[in-house]
Parts: C-alpha cells; sequence; structure tokens
C-alpha cells in the first residue's frame, strides 16, 4: 500500500500551522509519522501518475499560505 508523507517548512509570515493543519486534514491527511509533519494513507498501491496528481492538489490547497513543503510517497513493502 502506498503513504504518502509531508514535510512542511513554516514561514513566520505565513499561515498559523493549525490553519494548514486543518487544510490537510480535510484533505485525509494524518498529523505526525516517521518523522514527517503528516502522512496520508492510501489504503492501496497507486501509480506515479495518481501520486503526481495528488502532489498538484496538494500545492493548490496550500497556495498563500506562504510555506514550504516536501512530498514523498512510498510503498510499505520499501519501508519493511
Amino acid at each position: 500500500m502506498t503513504r504518502t508523507f509531508l514535510l512542511l517548512a513554516l514561514d513566520s509570515e505565513g499561515a498559523p500551522y493549525s490553519e494548514v493543519a486543518d487544510i490537510l486534514q480535510d484533505m485525509g491527511f494524518q498529523r505526525g509519522a516517521s518523522g514527517y509533519d503528516f502522512v496520508y494513507d492510501w489504503g492501496r498501491d497507486v501509480t506515479i501518475q495518481e501520486s503526481l496528481e495528488f502532489a498538484d492538489r496538494i500545492q493548490a490547497s496550500l497556495r498563500g499560505k506562504r510555506l514550504g513543503f516536501r512530498v514523498e510517497s512510498t510503498e510499505d513493502s520499501i519501508l519493511e
């Protein structure tokens, strides 16, 4: 199964963390996992195209919030 991890780089002039967290949780992310700020569990394997489209949705949802982020998707079998 695929999981997508998100690491945030907040800006002191940007949106409050609580606001960003609400946006991400509305997208289905859960807080904290393996050194990342948020994780999204797909519940299935996904294609590279699906991962890229999801990254686009994340970027669109966070646009204007003045923060950086890193997205990383991996399959459970890679982590074991």
